[in-house]
């Protein structure tokens, strides 16, 4: 298990078959909702190759995989989130005990069952938990866990290839849990020199935090440039140690008030 993964996340997969390795329409052909195409599987290759071309799945059950590049992209800068004195305060006590990759599996399934206002029923299908599952297995996929004295209060998973992190879903069972595992996250990110979390598409969750709309050319060059840095792949875990460790989260500690 390296720290350094080099430059060949989004291209090398010594582990699959060429067969795997695919390439998807151009993401400028994606309809006004930002469907670009449908079909394939979730094999690790397909993913893959998908996330490094500025493209994610996004369907529900009983329809078939949908491929999605939208038009504008909706990210956080790390370097730029924004956090309220409030949430401040919330570090500051140490509401939540913070880990990296601790249970990747628990963090999807809660996102896939944890109700949400306003949406019925859940994305996250039992094979894109296997398929997400199986990323993590191969160091590609991580979650960040918020924990307190009854166990996972929530948290946030995501896809990562050379200094790009992807962030899928979120959840929380108390207050501020998936906030406090979204800043640790963001601050620990930029630390290492990650340029830019990909959200996909707008939430009022992740807006209120910094995040925004930019077009998608310039969400596919950002893809380009984040893919030519070395990567992390394996345990965020033993890679990140001592998170949530970092300039921004010793700043809110140290800050008295």
């Amino acid at each position: 298990m390296s720290r350094d993964g080099g430059t060949s996340d989004s291209s090398d997969f010594p582990y699959l078959s060429e067969e795997e390795r695919i390439r998807f329409p151009d993401p400028g052909t994606a309809d006004p909702h930002g469907i670009l195409c449908v079909g394939a599987n979730l094999s690790p290759g397909v993913l893959l190759s998908a996330y490094s071309q500025g493209i994610f799945p996004w369907f529900s059950e009983g329809e078939p995989i949908l491929w999605w590049s939208p038009n504008p992209r909706f990210v956080l800068y790390p370097r730029e989130i924004r956090v309220s004195e409030s949430m401040r305060k919330v570090l500051r006590k140490g509401v939540y005990r913070l880990t990296l990759d601790k249970d990747f599996r628990g963090v999807i399934e809660a996102c896939a069952s944890v109700p949400r206002p306003g949406q019925r029923g859940t994305w996250i299908t039992r094979d894109m938990i296997e398929a997400y599952v199986r990323l993590h297995e191969l160091g590609f996929a991580h979650s960040v866990e918020a924990w307190n004295e009854s166990g996972l209060a929530g948290g946030l998973y995501g896809v990562s290839l050379g200094r790009l992190f992807c962030g899928e879903s979120m959840f929380s069972r108390t207050p501020n849990a998936s906030k406090s595992a979204l800043i640790a996250l963001a601050w620990r990110l930029a630390d290492e020199g990650f340029p830019v979390i990909d959200s996909q598409v707008r939430t009022e969750h992740v807006a209120s935090m910094g995040g925004r709309n930019i077009p998608r050319p310039r969400y596919l060059d950002l893809v380009r440039s984040c893919l030519e840095l070395p990567g992390l792949r394996g345990s965020w875990g033993e890679l990140l140690p001592g998170f949530p460790d970092s300039a921004g989260w010793r700043s809110t500690i140290l800050r008295r008030g």
